[in-house]
């Protein structure tokens, strides 16, 4: 009986102090949210997973949605497999552009796509 009443004033001093207060402001739905810096890392274990996961046709898709003068950061990090001596190989390649120039910026990532497909075809 002590135990139903102990479990019975918990129960109701938490749904008495859990309610919700009345709180008072303003809303405003007018202001907007500007992008300043776009960063994109991509890590892939393997050429096929580059090539189906990393499309530059996304990338324009993207990049249609950017505002004026963004800065963007595009790095594809390849995973490589543990060496004699228990380290992971890695190898990462890095595109710093704006959103001013976006075909030189893809330019600059089909490069680097295409070197870290190369990357992996060279281990095979």
């Amino acid at each position: 009986m002590k135990y139903v009443i102990v479990i019975l004033a918990v129960l109701i001093s938490t749904t008495s102090f859990g309610q919700s207060k009345k709180i008072n402001g303003n809303v405003t739905k007018d202001k907007v949210v500007k992008v300043e810096n776009v960063k994109i890392e991509v890590s892939v274990d393997s050429a096929d997973d580059l090539e189906s996961n990393f499309k530059i046709e996304d990338l324009r898709e993207l990049f249609k949605h950017s505002s004026e003068n963004e800065a963007i950061s595009i790095k594809i990090i390849c995973n490589g497999k543990k060496r004699d001596d228990g380290i992971e190989s890695h190898v990462s390649y890095k595109v710093d552009g704006n959103s001013n120039d976006i075909e030189g910026l893809i330019k600059s990532v089909e490069v680097i796509r295409k070197a870290a497909v190369k990357y992996y075809n060279d281990k095979k």
